[in-house]
């Protein structure tokens, strides 16, 4: 994410992770016609699709039960990390328009629709049957919904389950939920694979993710913490003080340079500009073993920053970086 608003966005995650779940269960409506149920669970993705088109759904989104009476043919997306999904899923010919910042797949409908202070007028104007946001700035939700717009409410996802519980939602919500099961099946076997190539080389050896060079981090609670943790690679902030389990506190130089991590991940270099020359000429960073062996890691920073089926990106470029390492065992 922009460096610019790195801060507004970690808030972003902690109230996202108050008001998310992993497991999310839809309640059947007893009036005609029937309302499909839809429910995930963090151990099983198997799900049992109706006879008919699925519709009327209602899904149980971060804004509550949401019901969705027929296929969406005009699907807005106020959220990069939503339209990937939508894409990934097969619903990419449903999506009509997305924020500024949805800038992949490269097929997707941008607009100058604003990702940070979205508009109501602005969105009912494309005159959508169906709206996914990341967050709610005030009124959005309640504004939409009085136009009889319904909209879904997918925040910064808390964990791994998490995200898979979402972009189950997604499809369901769009007439793709056989697509994605299996965009959850795969990119989970795709994780577990690329975590699995590296077991032996990754014991024994720490990393430090920055998300900005003010050096705010993610422990191994949050969900990029959860997906490096595959890996078996040990995360120097999990010792730091998070004293309220926020999953992203910021470091001290002394901590990370005492700390002495044998990776540094770097989330901040597209938009931040961060790389391995300028950590290197950080004060007292020259010493650290990540930089004296060249281990830094320029990550894309909006793979980085969001929660879909791309993280598996994410970890092929830590696999990659460790693999690489000169101490680590053939």
């Amino acid at each position: 994410m922009f460096k610019r608003t790195t801060l507004f966005a970690i808030a972003l995650a902690l109230v996202a992770a108050s008001c998310s779940s992993s497991d999310v269960a839809g309640t059947t409506s007893t009036s005609e016609p029937a309302t499909t149920t839809f429910s995930t669970t963090s151990t099983s993705t198997t799900t049992t699709l109706p006879p008919d088109d699925g519709f009327p759904v209602t899904v149980e989104a971060a804004n509550g039960a949401v019901t969705i009476d027929a296929r969406p043919e005009r699907i807005v997306s106020i959220s990069p990390t939503s339209t990937e999904v939508l894409f990934a899923i097969g619903a990419g010919e449903q999506v009509i328009a997305v924020d500024s910042l949805s800038n992949y797949p490269p097929e997707a409908p941008i607009t100058e629709l604003s990702a940070w202070t979205p508009s109501i007028e602005a969105i009912a104007e494309y005159d959508p049957d169906l709206v996914f946001i990341s967050f709610d700035p005030g009124d959005l939700i309640v504004g939409l919904e009085t136009l009889g717009i319904p909209v879904i409410l997918h925040g910064t996802a808390s964990s791994l389950e998490d995200a898979y519980a979402q972009w189950e939602q997604t499809g369901a919500a769009t007439g793709h939920i056989a697509e994605a099961v299996d965009v959850v099946s795969d990119t989970q076997s795709r994780l577990l694979d690329a975590a699995e190539s590296i077991a032996n080389e990754a014991q024994g050896l720490t990393y430090y993710y920055e998300i900005e060079d003010l050096l705010y981090t993610t422990t191994s609670a949050s969900f990029i913490g959860q997906v490096i943790a595959l890996t078996g690679l040990s995360n120097i902030a999990d010792e730091a003080a998070d004293p309220d389990g926020f999953g992203y506190p910021q470091l001290s130089q002394e901590f990370i340079v005492e700390s002495d991590p044998n990776l540094i991940l770097l989330a901040n270099t597209v938009y931040g500009g961060q790389s391995l020359e300028t950590v290197a000429a950080r004060p007292g960073w020259g010493s650290i073993s990540a930089v004296t062996s060249g281990a830094v890691v320029e990550l894309n920073d909006d793979i980085a920053s969001r929660w879909s089926p791309r993280v598996v990106e994410l970890l092929d470029a830590v696999v990659e970086a460790v693999s690489s390492l000169p101490t680590a065992d053939a």
